[in-house]
């Protein structure tokens, strides 16, 4: 067996192992050995903020005592039982848990093993229902989504997506989707005004769903903030009417709130910030505490009762994964959730989330610094060539990712969607922690742009 020294590693990672998202070409490896709380520690002993929550998912820190012994207890129980016709009590008690905190009314817990997963599973969902309901209305075989959206990347959350440079290589793959125009609060539509913006998209989905809702199964949605899409933030009242209008035309509104949810936009769900209950819920990424791979897909009643009846209807949901519902992720589930409760979490982020916003003020009035955006904990930076007429940077100059290497040097691990910069630390950062990211980003802005 090959030793694995620091310098092995680092090749056989260059080499071996294929990143996501990531130029094999010019990767330079960064290797982390392990972390504790807010802090990721290289193979060389070096160690870094973790400012994008790795990936957006770890809330609690890692190492965290709680979720740590939740998991060795489980360990000494079971390690995995399947969820297809099986159960386990760790499981069962999660999605007891998950029901009790969701927006009321979304009763059904479908595991699964990422955000894409689970969109994946509400798509089917959605799809199947219009086929079995009560009165069947099968020409229902369409979905609705928003202009530059992300739902991941399998097939269908592809199909539902709408960032070019993401999918374009899969178009013949992919089935069609109808799609309005994203409510961006900074990229605007000519002569629309901020006051005015909610009222506009709205007008614009109305038209949509008038002219096709006889067709569409559903809308999918990012609640308030479109993440992958360079943090697009939605206009106050923009979810509530979607809502209002799904309802209207009667057309299943599923929430994906992979991204947004447990607690990254100051609540525990985004769509509490306007008192929306979709008919379908998408939950992931922070639902472990970011330790073990899961997701969930939530249904109201209406929806899981179209899937009951004999065996031989056939009604029975055909999906499923082999790590559905497994018990170490469902223990580390409840682990986080009773944080949640123990530590008063969403108490606690009042003063994280301001010290964010007066670092976001003083660093937009940098050079190049077109628009800072922020939703509770989820920040972002875009940079611009021309601040005045919002003309972007050529994507291949790579602004962004200049400014996360600066950050890096810095001892601050962030990464940019484009050359928008990302700051999304966990929910359990210090306050003298997000001082240190927001200085390590904003020296990095007048390096990464002259």
């Amino acid at each position: 067996m090959p030793k694995n020294n620091p310098h092995n590693l680092l090749n056989w990672d260059r080499t071996l192992v294929w990143h996501g998202f990531t130029q094999m070409a010019e990767y330079k490896p960064f290797v982390i050995e392990r972390a504790e709380g807010c802090v990721l520690i290289d193979t060389e002993g070096n160690r870094y903020i973790d400012g994008v929550s790795s990936l957006w998912c770890n809330i609690h820190g890692h190492r965290h005592p709680k979720i740590d012994a939740a998991i060795r207890e489980q360990l000494d129980k079971v390690a995995h039982v399947t969820n297809l016709g099986a159960s386990n009590p760790t499981t069962i008690l999660l999605a007891k848990r998950l029901v009790g905190v969701a927006p009321p009314g979304l009763r059904h817990v479908f595991f699964a093993g990422d955000g894409a997963s689970a969109v994946e599973a509400a798509l089917k969902m959605a799809f199947q229902y219009w086929h079995q309901r009560r009165d069947p209305q099968p020409n229902r075989n369409c979905f609705l989504a928003l202009g530059d959206a992300y739902h991941g990347d399998t097939v269908g959350c592809m199909s539902i997506g709408g960032i070019e440079r993401f999918h374009a290589a899969y178009h013949s793959l992919l089935f069609k989707t109808l799609r309005i125009p994203p409510p961006d609060t900074y990229r605007m539509p000519l002569g629309v005004t901020r006051e005015k913006l909610c009222e506009y998209h709205l007008e614009q989905l109305e038209q949509m769903l008038a002219k096709h809702h006889h067709r569409v199964a559903g809308l999918v949605i990012e609640p308030l903030v479109q993440g992958a899409a360079g943090m697009i933030m939605h206009p106050p009242g923009y979810l509530q009417g979607v809502r209002e209008l799904t309802k209207k035309y009667d057309v299943l509104m599923i929430a994906d709130e992979v991204a947004v949810g447990f607690g990254r936009t100051g609540e525990m769900f985004a769509c509490e910030h306007e008192n929306v209950v979709p008919d379908i819920l998408c939950l992931g990424k922070g639902l472990t505490g970011g330790y073990l791979p899961m997701s969930a897909t939530l249904a109201t009643d209406e929806i899981w009762q179209a899937f009951l009846g004999e065996y031989s209807e056939s009604k029975t949901f055909y999906h499923g994964h082999t790590y559905g519902g497994n018990p170490l992720a469902a223990a580390a589930g409840i682990a986080t959730l009773d944080i949640f409760e123990e530590d008063r979490v969403l108490e606690q982020l009042h003063p994280k989330i301001a010290r964010l916003g007066e670092h976001l003020a003083r660093i937009a009035q940098l050079p190049h610094v077109g628009d800072v955006r922020q939703c509770g904990m989820m920040a972002a930076i875009e940079l611009v060539r021309n601040v005045a007429k919002k003309e972007p940077y050529p994507w291949t100059e790579r602004r962004g990712q200049r400014v996360c290497d600066y950050a890096q040097g810095e001892g601050v691990w962030v990464r940019p969607l484009g050359d928008v910069v990302v700051i999304l630390p966990p929910l359990s950062i210090s306050l003298e922690q997000i001082d240190q990211i927001a200085f390590a980003v904003e020296c990095g802005i007048p390096a990464a742009t002259t």
